[in-house]
């Protein structure tokens, strides 16, 4: 019989340092002044929730395995109880075949589809 996981534990809102690490990601996908907005909708975005299998979906990104580095790092803050960190979203474009960004917290979610792939992530989400 296999041990029954953690379920994670969340804090109300993003985390300072999950802004900038945004912003370097979305960094890499469009213009500097189209990120600065971004991000800035995103810090103003009120808080949702979506399934990890959904999340994961909607992406098109592959479920990390357990043993990753920084997924292994979340799963032990699960099992010890720490809060983690909402993540933050651009919501994709289906008409145009575009998935939806991770703009931060892609390790968050497969840790917490290790957990059960229908928790429920607080997220923030901005069209882009």
């Amino acid at each position: 019989m296999s041990k029954k996981l953690s379920q994670p534990i969340w804090l109300e809102n993003p985390e300072e340092h999950d802004y900038p690490a945004a912003k370097s990601y979305l960094s890499l996908l469009l213009h500097a002044e189209d990120v600065k907005a971004l991000v800035n909708r995103l810090d103003q975005a009120q808080t949702t929730h979506f399934k990890a299998k959904d999340i994961l979906r909607a992406s098109g990104l592959d479920l990390l395995k357990a043993s990753n580095k920084h997924v292994a790092k979340d799963l032990e803050k699960i099992a010890s109880g720490k809060r983690l960190s909402p993540v933050l979203l651009v919501r994709g474009d289906l008409y145009h075949d575009v998935p939806m960004t991770i703009a931060d917290g892609y390790h968050r979610v497969c840790a917490s589809y290790w957990t059960d792939e229908n928790t429920d992530i607080p997220c923030r989400i901005v069209d882009l």
